[in-house]
């Protein structure tokens, strides 16, 4: 058995950026896992839970191995910059499976990809409501060869909705679960918090799944603890954005069914004059919710689960 912490230099970037992570290789043979999380900058529950997995993992019990990265995009997290990463703006959970030669973003999920993705059996990757998003806690899969391993850890990690993301009409590409699923390895990404906020309730669902997923595999001796009354949403959602720029006002609560037309909000200009009236384009739950009154064109509002027949 051995524990390795460690740093990783990514290539090419003039910084010489290092993403610590820590290594646990157990005495018995067995699958490899990766647990990522920081994403994104400010979504700390996913952090939080990480760090505190590298404290409690007993390598002496440990079947196969788990690499666990507590922060991926590191200048995000050191920046506090919600969604993208400030070197060149881009959204790293857009930029999967990466680039070795384009922008600093393009580059970082290149090489992670290359050093964290490849070669594990399966990843999860752990995410929260970033600063300005409420969400409701789920796990998405993608639509893939190996979508029936993805969709047991999505269900076996916990969350009372369980997403899956067709491969012919993915609402955002570049994700971290698309990308290791087009490269045949069975990954999730969960979501739990919301508004760039630490909570210990949201850090504790984000541990007891990681524990769940690992008891499911078989690692370690844990019996997995299920919520009653999850929802799968297998046709993916709707992802509604803001028309204009301006003041947004949401008509819509979290987990509450929306019907098609219904008025899910308004955006107003600087003064409160001119209304925009926002609708959902289809039936189904939202969520995820833009909390900031500030939106720009072409932001989040409110990401809709579609109603499954």
């Amino acid at each position: 058995m051995t524990v390795i912490r460690d740093s990783f230099t990514v290539p090419g970037l003039s910084d010489g950026l290092q993403v610590p992570y820590v290594e646990f290789r157990g005495r018995y043979d067995g699958p490899h896992l990766t647990v990522i999380a920081g994403i994104h900058g400010c979504e700390y529950t996913g952090m939080a839970a990480v760090r505190r997995l590298i404290a409690e993992i007993d390598p002496d019990q440990l079947r196969g191995r788990i690499t666990a990265v507590p922060v991926v995009a590191v200048p995000s997290f050191l920046a506090a910059t919600p969604f993208v990463v400030p070197q060149d703006g881009k959204n790293l959970n857009r930029c999967f499976p990466g680039d070795p030669g384009g922008s600093y973003t393009e580059i970082l999920a290149h090489h992670v990809f290359e050093r964290f993705f490849l070669g594990s059996d399966c990843v999860v990757d752990l995410h929260a409501g970033d600063i300005g998003e409420a969400l409701e806690a789920m796990t998405i899969y993608d639509e893939s060869p190996v979508e029936d391993e993805a969709r047991a850890l999505a269900h076996v990690f916990g969350t009372k909705h369980v997403v899956r993301q067709p491969a012919g009409a993915r609402t955002v590409a570049g994700t971290t679960s698309a990308a290791a699923a087009d490269a045949g390895i069975p990954a999730i990404a969960a979501e739990s918090g919301g508004n760039g906020l630490l909570t210990a309730a949201d850090i504790d669902l984000h541990v007891q799944g990681v524990h769940n997923v690992i008891g499911h595999l078989g690692m370690l001796p844990i019996h997995p603890v299920l919520p009653e009354g999850q929802s799968e949403h297998t046709a993916g959602w709707n992802w509604v954005r803001a028309p204009v720029p301006g003041w947004w006002e949401s008509q819509v609560e979290l987990g509450e069914p929306v019907e098609a037309g219904k008025v899910i909000g308004h955006i107003s200009n600087i003064h409160g004059d001119a209304p925009h009236e926002i609708t959902a384009p289809e039936s189904g739950i939202p969520l995820i919710l833009a909390t900031s009154p500030s939106v720009s064109e072409r932001s989040l509002l409110v990401a809709i689960a579609r109603r499954t027949e």
